[in-house]
């Protein structure tokens, strides 16, 4: 029995050497796969592997005046708010972003909620959504400012007009698309009106409310940097499209790029937010995959 314990002694040392020299690596396996799961994760990782890139190309052209490299443009973002520069641009910006936003989905609601009632008033909806929703709102910038003048109201005219549009086609396609079992239900509880909108067609079309106003969302903030860059006004101080032209003019093409990655951050903060509410919204009632 010795003898052949003896003669098994070497695999056993071999599988055991070989298991202690595995484990680790398969920990890091398990443990990258696990977080490879995650949305932040894989988001991170493509954006690291973007800012490689971008160090890398703009080393080999080697030319700071056309395209900076991605530690310069950090350091030129860090500058920036550091000298109070950038954070008071992001904040005009904002301020009249949410302001037009809001206003625009009011308004939105207000035309879809009576849309729904009555069919004149849905055919007017689709004739105006059929008209204007193609015509970019940028387009619009020469009348705001002949009609409005150069400021805050003239932003918020077109901020309304890039977002009314799209989110009334997805509420009313929401709206519509909600069951008619869901309907019933409404009506015999007696609720009409606001009421009935706000606890019956708004939770029943909830994933189609989120899809606009992600998409009103898009169409707003760059409106609204494109804007900027034209006339440069949010609330009497330079908005972040402005910090950029004004960057612009004076060649100072890091300070470029860091209002530009200024911009793309928002956005992807703001994406996250809404993933955020999808997360314990939709999907968690079972109304979204």
């Amino acid at each position: 029995m010795s003898d052949i314990d003896l003669s098994r002694q070497p695999a056993l040392f071999r599988v055991a050497h070989a298991t202690t020299r595995t484990a680790p690596a398969q920990w890091l396996a398990t443990a990258g796969a696990g977080l490879w799961r995650f949305t932040v994760v894989r988001r991170l990782v493509v954006l690291a592997g973007l800012a490689v890139l971008w160090q890398v190309a703009a080393t080999w052209q080697n030319s700071p005046l056309l395209f900076p490299t991605f530690t310069d443009t950090i350091s030129a973002l860090v500058e920036a708010l550091r000298h109070e520069d950038l954070f008071p641009a992001s904040i005009a910006s904002l301020t009249v972003l949410i302001k037009g936003y809001v206003l625009a989905l009011a308004l939105a609601l207000v035309f879809v909620s009576v849309a729904i009632a009555v069919p004149f008033v849905k055919e007017v909806l689709l004739t105006l959504t059929a008209m204007f929703n193609p015509l970019p709102a940028i387009a619009l910038l020469p009348l705001a400012m002949l009609w409005l003048g150069l400021g805050e109201a003239s932003l918020l005219l077109v901020m309304v007009h890039a977002v009314l549009w799209p989110f009334a086609l997805a509420a009313l396609t929401g709206f519509e698309q909600v069951p008619e079992t869901q309907r019933l239900v409404g009506r015999n509880y007696g609720l009409k009106g606001p009421a009935y909108v706000a606890l019956i067609l708004i939770p029943a079309a909830l994933p189609s409310l989120l899809s606009g106003l992600k998409i009103a969302w898009a169409f707003a903030w760059r409106t609204l940097i494109a804007a900027e860059l034209v006339f440069g006004v949010s609330s009497r101080s330079g908005g972040l499209g402005w910090f950029i032209y004004r960057n612009r003019n004076e060649l100072l093409t890091d300070r470029v790029f860091a209002g530009l990655v200024t911009v793309i951050l928002i956005g992807l903060l703001v994406e996250v937010l809404f993933r955020l509410v999808e997360q314990r919204t939709v999907r968690a009632w079972g109304l979204q995959r």
